[in-house]
C-alpha cells in the first residue's frame, strides 16, 4: 500500500512538473516578439564584414539585431558552413544579405529553416549547378583584366582594379583603405557550385548596381528577375553599401519586415 501510494504522489509530481513546463514554455512564445528581427550580412570577395560598417547602425537604429560574418573565401563549402554556423547560433528567423559573391553563398546557405528571406546587394544569384564565377565570366566586365593570381590560386585585385572597377564612386581616402585591407578570395571558392538554391523556396530582394564594373549590371538585372525578385536599381559602383548605405539599409528594412509575414 505503501509503495503504490508512493507512485501515486510520484506521479502527481511530475503532472506539476509538466503543467508548470507547459506554462512556462506558453509564457515564452507569448514574450518573443514575432516576425525578422536578425540579419545576417555576408561580404563578398576582397572584403570583409567591415564592408558593411555603414549600413549597420542604419539597421540597428530600427531595431535589428545585425550580425556580420566573417567567411573565410578559402572555398565555397567553407564559407557556406561559416554562414550556417552564424544562422545556428541566433534566434528564430533570419535574414540573409549576400553583397558579390556572397550572393552565391547565401542561395545556398538559404535553406535552411531559420531563413526568412534573402537579399542580392550587386550579386550573383547562381541556379542550381551554377556557380559566382561562371555567372560573372558570361557577361566579362573591366575587373577581370585587375586580377592577379598567386601560386596557391588566391586572386587579388590591383590598386587600379579597386580605384576604377570595384568602388570608383568611393573618396581616394576610402579606396586606400579598401585597397589595403582587402582580402584575398580562392578561385576554387568562386567555381563553388551550388546544390540547391534557395531562392526558389524564399522571398528574395535584389539591388543592382547600374555602374557596376565587376559584376555586370545587366547580369545582376537579369538575375532578379529571374529568381522573381523585388528588384531596385541605384547609381552606384560594386559596392553600392558604402557608396549608398541609405538605399542599401532601406531595401533590407522593408524585406525584414516583408519576409516576416510570408
Amino acid at each position: 500500500m505503501q509503495t503504490l501510494k508512493s507512485i501515486r504522489n510520484i506521479l502527481v509530481a511530475c503532472a506539476a512538473v509538466l503543467v508548470i513546463a507547459s506554462t512556462a514554455v506558453k509564457t515564452a512564445q507569448a514574450q518573443t516578439p514575432s516576425g525578422v528581427k536578425t540579419v545576417l550580412l555576408i561580404h563578398g570577395a576582397w572584403a570583409d564584414g567591415s564592408s558593411w560598417a555603414k549600413v549597420i547602425p542604419l539597421l540597428e537604429a530600427k531595431g535589428l539585431h545585425v550580425v556580420a560574418v566573417q567567411i573565410p573565401l578559402t572555398s565555397f563549402a567553407d564559407d557556406v558552413a561559416a554562414t550556417q554556423r552564424a544562422i545556428d547560433i541566433e534566434d528564430g528567423p533570419v535574414l540573409l544579405v549576400g553583397h558579390s559573391y556572397g550572393g552565391a553563398v547565401i542561395t545556398e546557405a538559404g535553406n535552411d529553416p531559420k531563413v526568412a528571406g534573402l537579399v542580392y546587394v550587386s550579386a550573383v544569384a547562381p541556379d542550381k549547378g551554377e556557380s559566382a564565377l561562371g555567372l560573372i565570366m558570361s557577361v566579362p566586365t573591366p575587373i577581370g583584366a585587375e586580377l592577379r593570381p598567386d601560386k596557391t590560386g588566391f586572386l587579388k585585385l590591383t590598386p587600379k582594379g579597386v580605384a576604377e572597377d570595384f568602388a570608383q564612386d568611393l573618396s581616394a581616402k576610402e579606396i586606400a583603405i579598401l585597397t589595403a585591407t582587402q582580402i584575398p578570395a580562392n578561385v576554387a571558392a568562386m567555381k563553388g557550385e551550388v546544390t540547391n538554391p534557395a531562392w526558389k523556396s524564399k522571398p528574395s530582394w535584389f539591388i543592382v548596381g547600374a555602374n557596376d564594373r565587376a559584376i555586370s549590371p545587366v547580369l545582376e538585372a537579369s538575375l532578379a528577375k529571374k529568381i522573381g525578385a523585388t528588384t531596385i536599381t541605384v547609381p552606384s559602383s560594386h559596392v553600392i553599401m558604402l557608396s549608398k548605405p541609405a538605399k542599401v539599409a532601406d531595401v533590407i528594412i522593408d524585406a525584414a519586415s516583408k519576409a516576416s509575414s510570408k
